[in-house]
């Protein structure tokens, strides 16, 4: 069980790595995806979202410096906390009547996978 609730932390960690450095490098493009309508096209909007590309890759990072220098204890519990984020993107998107494919799919899933990975590190089955 340890090797499988490390290996879909890492999962997860690259995972929104990656999102975060395509919100980075293509915002617009990353954007599409999310789960919500494009915002309004303006000077500044692709500034915007990388904002959320910068978080996203610290969160990963936050997950991969807790597997490499915490214990596994600790690493559950911030899958668990980070696991705010997809929750909270899902019930935004649900509210804002937007993709329920995405919300549900993505977002939805993506939390339930981190909330798996988390609680056999939090009790000390991994």
């Amino acid at each position: 069980m340890h090797w499988l609730a490390l290996g879909m932390a890492s999962l997860v960690a690259v995972a929104i790595i990656v999102i975060g450095t395509l919100y980075v490098v293509n915002p617009t493009t990353a954007t599409r995806s999310f789960g919500l309508p494009l915002p309004e096209n303006g000077t500044n909007i692709v500034w915007w979202l990388r904002l959320k590309g910068v978080r996203d890759i610290a969160s990963g990072l936050a997950v991969l410096a807790f597997m490499a220098w915490g214990a596994p204890r600790g690493v559950g519990i911030i899958l668990l906390v980070e696991a705010i984020i997809p929750v909270g993107d899902m019930l935004l998107i649900l509210a804002a009547k937007g993709s329920t494919k995405s919300a549900f799919g993505m977002h939805g899933l993506t939390a339930v996978f981190m909330v798996l990975a988390a609680i056999p590190m939090m009790i000390g089955a991994a």
